[in-house]
C-alpha cells in the first residue's frame, strides 16, 4: 500500500506544481510528476493482482468523522492498473496536445485531481470514502468539460447535462449504499457481515438503486444522454480518460455491489442488467453508424461496447444464480477482459481523434479524406485501435468478445427458461452489434483516411508532435498484446473475479500459447491466426513482385473524363443512408433538402444541399418532456416568492407543525 499512497502523493504534488510553476515548464513538470504517480500505482496494483493479497489503509486525518478507508484487493487493483496505464499514455499525449485553456493552472490541476479520483474509487472500502471521491471525480470531470466554454455555447449545455445526470446517479448510489449499511457500520467489511440480516426486499431495492447510479456512469441506455454531449466538447485527453477509465467505474460498481457486497443476488436482478446491456449495445451501435462527428461516433460506440460488458456481467450473475458457476465465471472473464480492452482501444481512438483535429482543424468525416498520405503515423496508430474495436483476430477486442460469446453459448445447458431467453438475446445482440460496429469503422477508415481530401484543411494536414504519437502508441501495445497473448492477463482476471464473486470455482480457462476452455468445448490460438495472416500477406506480396508484366493503372470512374474528384466519393452521410432508412423507425432522422433554382428558369436546378440529422430519440421522448414539466412547475412556484415576510413566516410555521406531527 506504500507504493499506492506514494502514487497518490505524486498526483497531489502535481496539483501543487501546476499552481506555482511558470507557463513554459508547467506542462512538462505536471505530466512528469503525474506519470510517476501513475507508474507507482500501476506497480502497487500489479503486485496485488499477482499475489492475490489485499492491502489496506486507514486515516482519520483526511476526512472528518469517518476518515478515509482504502483496501486494494484484486478486483479494485484490476481497475487501478487499467486506469494507471491509460493515465500515463494520456499525460504523455498532453505534452504535445496541451495549448490554450488546457495549459492553464486550473485545467492541469483538475486533470490530475480527476486522475487521482479515478485511482482511488476502486480502492475505496467504505461508503463515505467511495462517495467523496466519486463526487470529486464527477466535479473535476465536469469542470474539465467546461475548459473551452468561452468559445462554444454547446460546451456549457453539455456540462449542465453531465452535471445533472451524474448528481442524480450519485444520489441513487448513496441511497442504495445507506440502505445496505442500516444493520451495521459503513465500511464494506461491515456491510458484507450484516447484509444477510437484511430482508430480501431491502436488498433488492438497494441493488436497483445502485444499479441505476452505476449504469448512468457507464453510459447505459436510458441514462446515457450526457455521454454523446460531453465527449465532443471535452478536450481529447479528457475524453480518453472519461471513456476508457471513468465509464469503467460504473461496471466496477455493479460487480462490487452485486457480486461482492450482496453475494450474487437473485435471477431477476441480472435479467435487468442484461436488458440494459442489450438496449445499450443496439442503440449505441446504430447511432455510431449514422454519426458524422468522430467524437460523437466514438461516444456512441462506448455505449455499444459497455452494453456488451453489461450483457456479460448480467449473464454471469444469472448463470451463477441458476447453479452454473463455471460458465458464470467464464462470462465474467470475458466481460472484464472487454473492459480492459475497451480502455486501451477507446483511449487510443479518442487520442487519435485529437491528433486528427490538431492536424486538420475538423472532426467531421465529410470534411476529411486522404489522411493516410498526410499523417501516416497517426493513421497507423488509429487503425490499430479500430481493428481492436471491430474484433479483428489477433487484436484485443476479438479475444475478449470470443470469451464472452463462449460464456453465453455454454450457458445454454441450463434449464431455466428466463435464463435461456436472456442468453439467446445476448448472443443475438453481440452478433448484431459486432456487424454494426464494423460498418461504423469501415466508414471511418474508408472516408476519413482513404480516398481524396474533401477540404483544403485535410489536403494540407501535417503530422502531430511526437509526444502525441507516443501517447497513442502506448495504448496500442495492449491492443496487440491482449490479442496475441491473452494468457498473460487471464490469471489476473481470475483473481479479480474470485474477489468479487460469491462462489469460488476453479478457473474455466487454461492459458498457454492460446486459450482452452476447461471441461468445455472451445479453444483459440491467436498467435497461429496472426502467423497465418502474415503468411497470406507475404504470399500475395511475393506473387505480385514476380509478375512479368507490370500492372496497368487506370483511374476508377474515369469514363473518358478527367481525374476523379472528391465529389465523386461517398460521404459519411451517404454511406450510412441505407442503414438509416432500414432503422428509420428507431433513429427518426431529420432530413432537410434545399434546392436553389437557376435565375433563367425555375425548371432548372442550380444547386442542391442535403442534410441529415439523427437526434437522440430517448432524449426527445423522455428527457425533454420531463424538463419542460419541471420548468413549468418552477415558473409556477415563483408566484410563492412574492417578498412578503408574513407569508414566509407562515410557511415556516406550517413546516414546524408538520415536523411536530410526524415526530409525535
Amino acid at each position: 500500500m506504500v507504493l499506492f499512497m506514494a502514487g497518490l502523493g505524486c498526483c497531489v504534488l502535481g496539483v501543487v506544481a501546476a499552481t506555482v510553476i511558470s507557463l513554459e515548464r508547467r506542462v512538462i513538470v505536471v505530466t512528469l510528476v503525474g506519470s510517476v504517480g501513475c507508474l507507482l500505482t500501476f506497480t502497487a496494483a500489479s503486485q496485488v493482482l499477482v499475489s492475490g493479497r489485499a492491502e489496506s489503509f486507514h486515516s482519520s486525518l483526511v476526512l472528518p468523522l469517518a476518515g478515509i478507508n482504502l483496501t486494494l484487493d484484486p478486483l479494485g487493483a484490476l481497475f487501478v492498473a487499467m486506469t494507471s496505464f491509460v493515465g500515463v499514455a494520456t499525460l504523455v499525449y498532453c505534452v504535445g496536445y496541451a495549448r490554450g485553456e488546457l495549459r492553464s493552472r486550473s485545467a492541469l490541476s483538475l486533470l490530475l485531481v480527476f486522475l487521482m479520483s479515478l485511482l482511488v474509487v476502486p480502492a475505496a472500502s467504505s461508503v463515505v470514502t467511495l462517495m467523496f471521491f466519486w463526487e470529486l471525480m464527477a466535479l473535476s470531470s465536469m469542470l474539465l468539460i467546461m475548459v473551452e466554454q468561452r468559445r462554444r455555447v454547446e460546451t456549457r449545455v453539455a456540462a449542465q447535462w453531465y452535471g445533472a445526470m451524474t448528481q442524480l446517479g450519485a444520489a441513487s448510489i448513496l441511497l442504495g449504499l445507506l440502505l445496505l449499511s442500516t444493520k451495521g457500520g459503513q465500511t464494506f467489511g461491515d456491510i458484507r457481515s450484516h447484509v444477510a440480516a437484511l430482508s430480501p426486499t431491502l436488498r433488492s431495492f438497494a441493488f436497483v438503486l445502485t444499479l441505476i447510479g452505476f449504469a448512468s456512469k457507464a453510459g447505459a441506455v436510458p441514462f446515457h444522454v450526457w455521454l454523446p454531449k460531453a465527449h465532443p466538447e471535452a478536450p481529447s485527453p479528457v475524453s480518453a480518460l472519461m471513456s476508457s477509465a471513468m465509464v469503467a467505474m460504473g461496471v466496477y460498481g455493479i460487480v462490487r455491489v452485486g457480486n461482492d457486497l450482496l453475494g450474487g443476488g437473485t435471477l431477476w436482478w441480472w435479467i435487468i442488467v442484461v436488458a440494459l446491456g442489450v438496449v445499450s449495445a443496439l442503440f449505441g451501435a446504430l447511432h455510431a453508424v449514422t454519426s458524422v462527428d468522430l467524437k460523437r461516433l466514438l461516444a456512441y460506440s462506448t455505449i455499444d461496447i459497455l452494453g456488451l460488458v453489461l450483457i456479460g456481467v448480467g449473464c454471469s450473475g444469472a448463470l451463477a444464480a441458476s447453479g452454473h458457476p463455471r460458465t458464470a465465471h467464464l462470462a465474467l472473464i470475458g466481460a472484464l477482459l472487454l473492459v480492459v480492452s475497451h480502455a486501451a482501444f477507446k483511449g487510443c481512438l479518442f487520442l487519435g481523434v485529437g491528433a486528427i483535429e490538431r492536424a486538420t482543424g475538423s472532426r467531421s468525416l465529410d470534411h476529411l479524406g486522404g489522411l493516410i498520405r498526410r499523417i501516416p503515423i497517426s493513421t497507423a496508430l488509429f487503425v490499430v485501435g479500430a481493428l481492436s474495436i471491430v474484433a479483428v483476430p489477433a487484436f484485443s477486442g476479438f479475444t475478449s468478445e470470443w470469451l464472452l460469446l463462449q460464456g453465453l453459448l455454454h450457458g445454454f445447458v441450463g434449464k431455466s427458461s428466463p435464463t435461456l431467453i436472456m442468453l439467446l438475446v445476448g448472443v443475438v445482440a453481440l452478433a448484431l452489434t459486432g456487424g454494426l460496429t464494423a460498418v461504423a469503422f469501415v466508414k471511418v477508415i474508408g472516408i476519413g483516411f482513404l480516398g481524396q481530401a474533401r477540404s483544403t484543411a485535410a489536403a494540407s494536414a501535417h503530422e502531430v508532435p511526437r509526444t502525441m504519437q507516443i501517447g497513442m502508441g502506448i495504448l496500442c501495445i495492449p491492443c496487440v498484446v491482449l490479442g496475441v497473448a491473452p494468457g498473460i492477463v487471464i490469471p489476473l482476471l481470475n483473481r479479480a473475479i474470485q474477489t468479487g464473486h460469491s462462489s469460488s470455482v476453479s478457473r474455466p480457462v487454461e492459458t498457454g500459447i492460446g486459450l482452452s476452455l476447461v471441461h468445455l468445448r472451445g479453444a483459440i490460438e491467436p498467435m497461429l491466426l496472426l502467423a497465418g495472416f502474415v503468411v497470406i500477406v507475404a504470399v500475395i506480396a511475393g506473387a505480385n513482385s514476380i509478375r512479368r508484366r507490370p500492372a496497368r493503372k487506370v483511374e476508377a470512374w474515369r469514363g473518358g473524363g478527367d481525374r476523379p474528384t472528391a465529389r465523386m466519393q461517398y460521404t459519411a452521410t451517404s454511406y450510412a443512408e441505407p442503414l438509416q432508412r432500414v432503422f428509420a423507425d428507431v433513429l427518426r432522422p431529420e432530413i432537410d433538402v434545399e434546392v436553389t433554382h437557376a435565375v433563367e428558369s425555375h425548371y432548372y436546378e442550380q444547386s442542391l444541399s442535403y442534410e441529415s440529422r439523427v437526434g437522440d430519440a430517448i432524449e426527445r421522448l423522455a428527457y425533454q418532456p420531463a424538463i419542460r414539466a419541471v420548468t413549468r412547475v418552477g415558473l409556477a412556484a415563483r408566484r410563492i416568492q412574492n417578498g412578503s415576510v408574513h407569508r414566509y413566516l407562515a410557511f415556516g410555521f406550517i413546516a414546524l407543525l408538520i415536523i411536530l406531527v410526524v415526530l409525535a
